[in-house]
């Protein structure tokens, strides 16, 4: 159903009123760097989004004011409204479903809050691979929380460095960021040992990125 809520605010598409007030509490967070009429713009551009790709059904809701929340905090930093304090790393591939979770995940566990990771598919599958979160759980890596999400203008645009893996030239390219494309395999399809082995590729190739930028920094797993 439709609901048109109160006057002035555009209608959703939802039949619950929930995301009036997931919208008050990212005002909150907001508050002095975006209007009432961008934030409602961004959350009601999420939760379509998420919709029109992921299998969330009744999470919908939260899940989209997370996915609108962390788009907003790369606005303000693209936009220069906050000053970014650590680096800006986001993963890109196809489906955000295998790789580049697998990499945010990898180097989250490594760094912590030391730096700020995305992750993003240039064309978002519906949920994660299964595959991936079996191995992912193996290692230490809590995947149950995360969908696919898709690349939008604003994520690329805060990031300082992007990392694709396998997605091509579907990334945009902005002047003044370090673009990485690491050729890491396909775990679509791929046996449980194929899955390790490419989980092994990308956390080698993080260790050695991450020397590169933080060569003080503690990075064992």
């Amino acid at each position: 159903m439709t609901d048109h809520g109160p006057p002035g605010r555009p209608p959703l598409v939802f039949p619950e009123n929930v995301l009036y007030r997931v919208s008050d509490e990212l005002a909150d967070d907001f508050a002095g760097t975006f209007s009432r009429e961008t934030i409602d713009r961004y959350l009601i551009d999420s939760y379509d989004l998420l919709r029109m790709t992921a299998k969330v059904g009744i999470h919908l809701p939260v899940l989209a004011s997370r996915f609108a929340a962390d788009r907003l905090t790369a606005l303000a930093y693209a936009e220069g409204l906050q000053v970014k304090k650590i680096l800006q790393i986001l993963f890109v591939c196809v489906h955000n479903a295998g790789r580049s979770q697998l990499a945010a995940a990898l180097l989250h566990k490594r760094l912590g809050e030391a730096v700020q990771v995305r992750s993003a598919g240039s064309s978002p599958g519906a949920e994660l691979d299964p595959g991936i979160v079996t191995v992912a759980t193996e290692i230490g890596l809590d995947l149950s929380h995360e969908i696919p999400k898709p690349l939008t203008d604003e994520i690329v645009r805060a990031a300082d460095i992007v990392v694709t893996l396998g997605c091509g030239d579907a990334c945009p390219i902005y002047p003044g960021k370090r673009y990485l494309d690491w050729p890491v395999a396909d775990p679509e399809g791929a046996s449980p040992a194929a899955i390790r082995r490419i989980a092994t590729d990308i956390d080698t190739r993080l260790a050695s990125l991450i020397h590169e930028l933080l060569p003080d920094h503690p990075a064992d797993l």
